[in-house]
């Protein structure tokens, strides 16, 4: 590694660390200590940054940038010594997600920007809290007591991931948390009745906190007020366990506890079926390279352009009434990450839509199916579909779901 970084790396880092300009030049005039690997961008080690050490945890807040309506976006770093988070006020964003390989050389294996035009610009939810509903109602239309409906339609014909200007989209409040054993932030906001077409006054609260055994864990809580209304919360961080903008991630190894999936229409909309994966590109109960079916002729490959589904996750939950849904592992350098969620489906999406026409914090173009999406959640379309779980809230009642993704080798 040099003594010194170019200007427009030294300027990358220090906005995705969050720093200022006087940082910057504390970075330029001085070697940035780095692991072994290093990133694709030259990105200090936010641990040794951070002074953090195995085990210790530290958090943090800078400031990351300033919407056009004057309000201030922070940025969150948190540690536990081995994994480092970075998450922003902006949509209560996954930003970065700094890992080791099995011989202890650390990545950011998120796909994200280091600015925030880019978010507000560019993003196809890079690590986006998404609501008030995940994934896709056709037509943006639905009935609910007997009153339909509209969200604003942003994907064909259908609305997806809330409207236009979803969660993905707002500027969350937020607080550190703490406890003997984690540390993170808890993002809240609170969204008007009929905002973008929804009914009642939903309050959100989402609480992301990484543990001493590299669990990030993900607690989502909403009430609605005045009106009952339909709730979908979930996270789209996308990852390359290779490390972000490495390339494709068609030799990941995806086992996937689901023994049904959901199938589509030409507008990526439920059909209604409750499929089997069996003798399918879909079934992952045994663990399988992603490309290894990937460019077959299944009609559903052929329709979402790869995986773009709903899974729909079975087995056994545990005391904490969580199951195992899937479980992720790039060969090469060995990094591996675990889902674990209440919730009854999750969406895997191969990241079929990148097309390489922006850079992000690696400075490097991503492309069709250069990293993955795992979406806990319930199922796309379920207010237009009865025999799908409910997402109908009521005032008087909570939603409350939980999610972890557990970092780890192997």
């Amino acid at each position: 590694m040099p003594d010194h970084l170019p200007r427009r790396e030294v300027l990358r880092t220090a906005g995705a660390l969050g720093l200022g300009a006087a940082a910057a030049g504390a970075l330029s005039s001085t070697a940035v200590a780095t692991t072994q690997a290093g990133s694709a961008a030259g990105t200090p080690d936010k641990l040794a940054a951070m002074g953090a050490h195995h085990g210790k945890l530290e958090i943090r807040k800078d400031p990351f940038g300033t919407t056009p309506e004057g309000v201030a976006v922070d940025v969150y770093t948190f540690t536990n010594g081995r994994v480092t988070i970075s998450m922003l006020t902006w949509g209560a964003t996954i930003q970065r997600v700094e890992t080791p390989d099995r011989r202890g050389r650390t990545k950011n294996i998120s796909l994200g920007f280091d600015n925030l035009p880019d978010y507000a610009a560019l993003s196809p939810y890079f690590g986006a809290t998404i609501g008030r509903y995940g994934n896709r109602i056709a037509k943006g239309r639905f009935t609910l007591d007997g009153t339909t409906y509209q969200i604003p339609v942003n994907n064909g014909e259908n609305a997806l991931h809330g409207g236009t200007i979803g969660f993905d989209k707002k500027v969350w409040k937020a607080k550190t948390v703490r406890t003997d054993d984690s540390v993170g932030v808890a993002f809240s906001y609170v969204s008007p009745d009929g905002e973008m077409g929804f009914p009642g006054e939903l309050s959100t609260t989402v609480t992301y906190t990484l543990d001493r055994r590299d669990n990030l864990r993900i607690d989502y809580q909403a009430t609605v007020a005045g009106k009952p209304t339909v709730v979908n919360l979930t996270n789209h961080v996308y990852f390359n366990l290779a490390g972000e903008g490495s390339g494709s991630i068609d030799d990941h190894v995806l086992e996937l506890n689901a023994s049904s999936y959901t199938p589509v229409d030409a507008g990526l909309i439920p059909t209604g079926e409750i499929a089997p994966v069996a003798g399918t590109p879909f079934d992952f109960n045994k663990p399988t390279p992603i490309g290894a079916r990937l460019r077959g002729d299944h009609p559903q490959l052929i329709v979402g352009r790869g995986y773009d589904h709903n899974f729909v996750l079975g087995g056994k939950t545990d005391h904490d009434g969580l199951r195992f849904a899937a479980r992720f592992w790039e060969p090469e350098d060995g990094r591996t990450v675990t889902v674990h969620t209440d919730q009854p489906g999750a969406q895997f999406y191969s990241g079929n839509f990148l097309d390489g026409t922006f850079l992000g914090i690696g400075n490097k173009a991503y492309r069709q199916g250069d990293a993955f999406a795992f979406e806990t959640q319930h199922f796309p379309d379920s207010p237009n579909q009865p025999n799908f779980p409910s997402t109908v809230l009521r005032p008087g009642e909570t939603y409350a779901t939980t999610t972890i993704y557990t970092f780890g080798t192997k």
